[in-house]
């Protein structure tokens, strides 16, 4: 616990974070732009909570070891992986609905943000969206688009709890056996 704590008060730990978000924002826009899969509104959303995660790591990364920016790093990927978690599991009931259910729920056709941030007018490459929620356009390993979302965020929120973990244990713990 003490390892964990003390790289989390570390530029480093906080600087892999925003990397990974990077990449996955770069595979979204590679698939959109490159591959010509059309992302569809939920696709949107999720894109803007995995950027709420990058913007959460470079709070941390401003100064780790400030315990304000740090909890307020924490805040903010916590707060976005759990909204994106919710997100892809919603969009995966779009793709794979209950057959129980006659009418189905779907997404909405155009994004929508708020009128302080229309994302989509700022920059329609990367927020605009003209995809089927309900349709499945990529599998990889038997699995959806939304399906490994499903996986990614949670996986940030494993990672997240072991890390608030260690901010309660891991400086005590290292007090403890010195």
């Amino acid at each position: 616990m003490s390892f964990l704590y003390r790289i989390s008060t570390q530029r480093t730990a906080w600087f892999l974070l925003f990397i990974s978000i990077v990449g996955f924002e770069l595979t979204a826009l590679y698939f959109e732009h490159v591959m010509k899969l059309a992302p569809c509104v939920m696709c949107i959303y999720e894109r803007v909570a995995m950027m709420g995660v990058g913007i959460a790591a470079l709070v941390g990364m401003m100064a780790p070891g400030n315990v304000v920016f740090r909890w307020l790093g924490f805040a903010g990927w916590g707060y976005s992986a759990f909204r994106g978690l919710q997100l892809a599991m919603e969009h995966v009931s779009y793709q794979f609905p209950d057959p129980n259910v006659l009418f189905g729920a779907t997404c909405d056709l155009f994004v929508r943000f708020p009128e302080w941030a229309p994302l989509n007018k700022w920059a329609p490459w990367m927020f605009e969206a003209y995809g089927d929620c309900g349709k499945v356009v990529w599998q990889f390993l038997t699995l959806s688009m939304p399906q490994w979302l499903v996986v990614i965020f949670a996986a940030q929120l494993a990672v997240l709890a072991v890390v608030v973990v260690s901010q309660l244990f891991g400086k005590r713990e290292r007090t403890l056996f010195k």
